[in-house]
């Protein structure tokens, strides 16, 4: 059995003020067919980063090196200063179900529990009893304006609602960062906005960092730093206006 994972309280602060995430000098490949090169990235607490790019720029491949899902070719990733390759799986997975939450591009609700029941998967899988855990689901979906939805089930709610809930299922355990595989990419313009803002906000309040993948400009001009990816190649742009 692997070494425990810690999971310190997050005490919300003021962006940057410390380092979560560290990639160096990441490469991966499908096969023979180079997907990221050389890739440096940083993300400190309740930071914002977007990485932009058109698909099959790579952007996707990176965000799953950087969340512990990929294992890169060379190079390597630390959260907290912790490298990965210095855990084995069972704490790789601990990390990805209690130090992380992911949003996905449709939400990947899971169809036979109630929006509640989905809120809180985060909570239960990591041993929280029922009752604190569906309290904690409730709370953080009252944040996002859907608390009324909680006893439906994901075929009874909107897109805009289920993607809401995508989100409040990243954040109910309140981890230290948010991956998001374009999370507004299914929705239209004004949901879009609406999602983004509330997502952004409840993450900067609970000082959770969060990196965005997109191919949305003004989904990436929320973020406080901005990358671009092209054909593997990550290059940073700096902190957004």
């Amino acid at each position: 059995m692997g070494e425990a994972i810690s999971t310190p309280t997050n005490t919300p602060g003021t962006p940057g003020t410390s380092e979560v995430l560290r990639a160096t000098g990441v490469d991966l490949s499908y096969g023979s067919t180079p997907a990221v090169r050389d890739a440096h990235l940083t993300l400190a607490r309740g930071e914002i980063a977007a990485i932009t790019g058109a698909s099959g720029s790579g952007k996707s491949s990176l965000l799953y090196c950087l969340a512990g899902v990929l294992p890169p070719a060379r190079g390597e990733v630390r959260f907290e200063g912790r490298a990965y390759g210095e855990l084995d799986d069972e704490d790789i997975s601990a990390l990805r179900r209690e130090r992380f939450g992911f949003v996905f591009q449709y939400g990947e609700l899971l169809p036979e529990l109630t929006i509640e029941e989905n809120t809180a998967l985060p909570l239960r899988l990591a041993g929280t009893r029922k009752r604190p855990a569906l309290k904690a689901a409730a709370e953080v979906l009252d944040r996002l304006g859907i608390a009324d939805l909680r006893e439906r089930r994901p075929s009874q709610v909107s897109g805009g609602q289920s993607q809401r809930v995508a989100v409040a299922r990243a954040l109910v355990h309140q981890p230290a960062v948010v991956f998001a595989d374009e999370p507004t990419g299914s929705l239209d313009s004004a949901n879009a906005a609406t999602v983004l803002k509330e997502f952004l906000g409840l993450a900067r309040s609970q000082d959770t960092a969060v990196l965005l993948v997109t191919h949305d400009a003004n989904v990436a001009a929320q973020a406080d730093r901005n990358y671009t990816m092209a054909d593997g190649v990550l290059a940073a742009k700096g902190a957004s206006a």
